[in-house]
C-alpha cells in the first residue's frame, strides 16, 4: 500500500535489520566515501490523519559504523572520530513534522552525536506499507535525507580535506 493517508496510525518499533544509515563525505576533493551505521532502536508513534502529531525518536550505535577498509572502521570508532567508548549512541527526537506533499514531508528535531546536541531537519520520503510476507508483521517504510555539518558535533579530524559536510542517506523500516 502507496497511499499515506490508508496507512495504520498506532505505535511502530524500528525494525533493525532492514533500517540503516548511510553517509558519504568528500574524500581529499576526489571521492565520496560511503560509509554505513545500523542496529538501530526506536519508536514511531504514528497519525495518519494528522501527521503533524507523529514522533519520532530513533537511536544508532555508532559502534556499529562500517566501511570497506577495516582499518578506517577501526578509526572512526576511536577518540579523534565518533569516540565510541565515551558517546555509544546518536539519537533523533523529532520536534515538528510538517508535510510537504503526499508522500513527503520536512522532519525537524534534536540531533544528539558525540555529546553535543542540535536542531536538523530531515526530508522524508513514504515508500509504502502492509503486511510483511517475512514475519507477519504491518511494517510502514520510509526514506530519509540529511546534509549535516560533522564540526558541528565536535567531530573535526581532517577537516576540510575530509568534507565537514556530511550527507545522509537513511532507510527505515517500522513495525507496528
Amino acid at each position: 500500500m502507496t497511499n499515506p493517508t490508508q496507512v495504520q496510525s498506532g505505535t511502530y518499533h524500528v525494525e533493525p535489520e532492514h533500517t540503516q544509515v548511510a553517509f558519504t563525505v568528500l574524500h581529499l576533493g576526489f571521492t565520496n566515501y560511503l560509509g554505513l551505521l545500523s542496529h538501530a532502536s526506536g519508536t514511531l508513534e504514528l497519525d495518519a490523519h494528522d501527521p503533524s502529531r507523529t514522533k519520532l525518536s530513533v537511536t544508532i550505535p555508532v559502534d556499529s559504523v562500517q566501511t570497506t577498509n577495516s582499518r578506517l572502521t577501526g578509526e572512526l570508532k576511536g577518540e579523534q572520530w565518533f569516540d565510541a567508548a565515551r558517546f555509544p549512541t546518536a539519537t533523533f527526537t523529532s520536534t515538528t513534522i510538517r508535510l510537504t506533499g503526499q508522500d513527503d514531508a520536512i522532519v525537524t528535531g534534536n540531533l544528539t552525536l558525540h555529546g553535543v546536541t542540535k536542531p536538523e531537519t530531515l526530508r522524508v520520503h513514504f515508500i509504502g506499507a502492509g503486511i510483511n510476507a517475512m514475519d507477519g508483521k504491518y511494517t510502514a517504510g520510509f526514506e530519509a535525507t540529511a546534509t549535516i555539518r560533522r564540526s558541528d558535533f565536535g567531530i573535526k579530524m581532517y577537516v576540510p580535506q575530509v568534507s565537514d559536510d556530511v550527507q545522509l542517506r537513511m532507510s527505515g523500516a517500522f513495525e507496528r
